[in-house]
């Protein structure tokens, strides 16, 4: 077949515009490629140590998805787009910040650098990633204040457990969070009201912190909310009444801080699911709450360095019973009448720590105190009348 001029000059320009289409479709999906490879090689170039040598395999040979601790979307349609960064406990040292370039992983679902020992503050450009999920930045020694979170709004689970951070937690919360995790900082001022209005939270934990004033009246409207760990910090006031409307609750501690008056008698009996009771080293008064007796999901109890007086309830019905600390308080034992929660004591199978040291028990020890459980391992009625 004959070629003619014409027929070539076609044929040129049809191979002109396949070609043209294909770099204009390349220079597409290599878009988001280029983007996030960046975004990964910044993170890099802050890091001044990498001992078990993680960034042996991001170089230009390997695609960035097969980068260790990188995972990209599956979808077969281009362009591959980072959606996990995972490089837990790899004892990396930041030479600096984290590096903002984090914030351009804009289809980041997971973010976790825990147990590592990466400085400065926490980049504000990760409160951009609105399709953020999980940001783990806990045990490392991040400074400065906690950003914003609140354009994240998919963002279920926050963790900055044991690092330096300062300054009050911002009010502005996204309102699908699950689990926030803030222990062993810095962090001062009050506990804000509006995280109130994020009524799918299940885990607050601000222990070891310098939070003042007390729990919020709001509170109560935290109707998923299963765990609250607020001790070691300098709260103030009557027991939080708000308390009492979180029937979900399995962990509460309130320990270690100035929290005076009475405990409600009906705590227990308003939080039916509750395991994990600690009220310790604080000022309250008045009778240990009967309702403590019928909490048979109850696994630890400590309700000691407080000024609690009188007996202390039967609790026999707390068979799941693991450790049960009354330390240093004003309780009372002098009649056949008062030693009987020690007969009930018995029933608790599980007990396996019993402390009573510093009250007033007084007179003999009744025999059923070798009715314990056969798992006790620490018995302490030590500074007593006995």
């Amino acid at each position: 077949m004959k070629v003619t001029a014409k027929t070539r000059q076609l044929l040129l320009l049809v191979l002109v515009a396949c070609t043209a289409h294909a770099a204009i479709c390349s220079s597409s999906s290599l878009h988001g490629n280029e983007t996030d490879r960046l975004s990964l090689l910044g993170f890099k170039n802050a890091i001044s140590l990498d001992p078990q040598q993680v960034f042996m395999s991001w170089n230009d040979s390997t695609h960035f998805c097969n980068w260790e601790g990188v995972l990209c979307r599956t979808k077969k349609t281009l362009p591959h787009r980072v959606t996990s960064l995972n490089l837990t406990s790899r004892g990396l040292v930041g030479v600096g910040h984290i590096s903002p370039t984090l914030g351009n992983l804009s289809f980041l679902h997971s973010l976790a650098l825990t147990e590592n020992s990466l400085t400065g503050e926490i980049p504000p450009s990760l409160g951009h990633l609105r399709r953020l999920q999980t940001l783990h930045l806990e045990n490392n020694t991040l400074q400065g204040r906690i950003p914003s979170f609140a354009n994240c709004s998919k963002l279920k689970d926050l963790r900055f457990s044991f690092n330096n951070l300062v300054g009050q937690f911002p009010a502005d919360l996204p309102p699908r969070l699950q689990l926030l995790k803030l222990p062993a900082n810095n962090l001062t001022g009050t506990i804000p009201a509006s995280l109130a209005n994020i009524t799918t939270l299940k885990v607050i934990s601000f222990a070891y912190n310098h939070f003042k004033g007390n729990i919020p009246s709001e509170f109560a409207d935290l109707s998923s909310l299963q765990t609250l760990y607020v001790g070691i910090n300098q709260l103030t006031g009557r027991f939080p009444q708000a308390i009492l409307n979180l029937s979900t609750l399995v962990g509460l501690s309130l320990a270690l801080n100035g929290l005076s008056g009475e405990v409600p008698p009906n705590l227990c009996s308003s939080l039916p699911n509750l395991q994990i009771l600690q009220l310790g080293a604080n000022l309250f008064r008045g009778h240990i709450p009967s309702s403590l007796a019928n909490a048979s999901n109850l696994i630890f109890i400590d309700l000691s360095r407080n000024h609690f007086t009188g007996s202390v309830p039967k609790i026999g019905k707390l068979t799941n019973l693991a450790h049960l600390n009354l330390e240093r308080n004003q309780l009372q034992a002098h009649s056949r009448e008062d030693w009987e929660f020690l007969d009930s004591l018995g029933n608790c199978t599980e007990l396996q720590v019993f402390g009573m040291g510093w009250n007033r028990l007084s007179g003999q020890v009744p025999s059923s105190l070798g009715n314990l459980s056969s798992q006790i391992q620490r018995l302490y009625l030590n500074e007593n009348q006995l």
